[in-house]
């Protein structure tokens, strides 16, 4: 009965209580189905033996029965030629073959409700066993793809990340510093082109204001 035991404590399992008392899922859902196909090799090599003592009750029963039609053609041979002891005792084995078939014929009985059930509970397996395997890639994924969210997660979150980060700021901020520092030098001192640029300018400014006296001068004389 052990097979049967663990048979049945698989086919009354619920798949989903115990992924999710799983430490791995994926791990869990590959043994359930190697325990689902190992109890399906040993239930079919169980109910192959089941078949053959079946056929082998069935034969027995049978050569009782024809013991039985035997043991009365005697007695009525023996009755015949006036040997009623002998007939007696023929009828007497005769009994005992008949009860011994009927007998053998309510063990067949036993073991046709045996092999209908057997047959049932294998059916209820393979539905179990089908399913589980439908849904195994998609668990796997499921799985794979969590634990690739929770790495990221982890780095995200992690204070090296953080630290690194916080690095970078103050690396950017030294550069800035630096650059402040440069841009601090050019403003004390001036190129030849910038020399010569304000020279431009002053020669203009310098043309603007003659232009300006000449105006008001002219102005002036006319009043």
């Amino acid at each position: 009965m052990g097979v049967f035991s663990r048979f049945t404590d698989i086919i009354n399992s619920n798949i989903n209580n115990l992924l999710d008392k799983a430490e791995d899922p994926a791990k869990m859902v590959r043994l359930i189905i190697q325990e689902m196909e190992d109890t399906l090799v040993e239930v079919r090599s169980s109910s192959a033996k089941t078949l053959a003592d079946k056929k082998e009750l069935a034969r027995q029963a049978s050569r009782f029965e024809s013991d039985a039609t035997q043991w009365q053609d005697k007695a009525e041979l023996a009755l015949s030629k006036g040997r009623e002891d002998l007939a007696r005792a023929a009828l007497m084995e005769k009994k005992k073959c008949h009860e011994s078939a009927e007998s053998l014929r309510d063990e067949l009985e036993h073991v046709d409700d045996h092999i209908a059930k057997l047959q049932d509970e294998i059916s209820q397996l393979q539905d179990k066993l089908a399913d589980a395997k439908s849904r195994q890639k998609a668990i796997i994924m499921r799985e794979k793809t969590a634990s690739s969210r929770l790495k990221v997660k982890k780095n995200i979150d992690s204070d090296r990340v953080n630290d690194a980060l916080s690095r970078f700021d103050r690396y950017e901020r030294k550069i800035d510093d630096i650059e402040a520092q440069v841009e601090s030098y050019d403003m004390g001192s001036k190129s030849l082109a910038d020399e010569i640029a304000d020279l431009a300018s002053d020669e203009k400014v310098d043309d603007e204001l003659a232009a300006l006296k000449a105006k008001m001068n002219s102005e002036t004389k006319k009043k």
